[in-house]
């Protein structure tokens, strides 16, 4: 009788609409925003001449599918159970931090880029909106099970701390030129940070 294990089951394929909204962040990643077109994704994405325009008829409608999908990546990202204290929530932090910074550096940038996007085209302020309350609605679990007075104003204020964190460690003036990502460093960060939004009497 054979003791060998079954051979694990494939990944399942993303939809079409996973797929065109993951290869689009990818585009603004490496291209900026003038390399997203409908055309393009569908290039990169191996997928027919006017794939990305049946299901997302607009570039408006394509990059607003990027939010929904940079928030759905990033949730899924952070810690599954809140974690039981404050030191316990500054290593999940760092760690998220440190993950945004490196393997998740390229995803990051395209979330700068693709936000500016809805200062200049307000039908896309509704989509960024939501996709940025999905996030924040995590932070807000966390630092209310940590004993927040203000949860909801405190993950405001967390959420701005990390990304300006994040945008000056990836595209501030001193990004090229400072070293690489220290997680111990970024968790004594993110001590501070918690520290903060915690103590303070918002």
């Amino acid at each position: 009788m054979s003791t060998q294990e079954p051979p694990a089951a494939p990944e399942p394929a993303p939809d079409r609409r996973t797929l065109i909204a993951d290869t689009a962040i990818g585009l603004v990643a490496s291209s900026g925003l003038r390399g997203l077109t409908h055309r393009a994704v569908d290039g990169a994405a191996g997928l027919p001449a006017g794939s990305t325009s049946y299901y997302f008829r607009t570039r408006t409608a394509l990059i607003a599918a990027c939010y929904r999908r940079l928030a759905e990546l990033d949730v899924a990202d952070g810690p599954r159970h809140p974690p039981a204290d404050r030191d316990g929530a500054a290593r999940a932090l760092g760690a998220l931090l440190h993950h945004w910074l490196t393997a998740g550096r390229e995803r990051q940038l395209a979330r700068f880029e693709l936000s500016l996007e809805a200062a200049r085209n307000p039908e896309l302020e509704p989509d960024l909106r939501e996709a940025g309350l999905a996030v924040r609605a995590r932070a807000v679990a966390v630092l209310a099970a940590l004993g927040a007075r203000e949860p909801q104003e405190s993950a405001e204020l967390l959420a701005a701390w990390a990304d300006g964190l994040l945008y000056d460690r990836l595209a501030g003036a001193l990004a090229h030129s400072r070293p690489a990502p220290d997680p111990a460093e970024l968790t004594s960060t993110a001590r501070r940070m918690l520290d903060a939004v915690l103590d303070a009497a918002v």
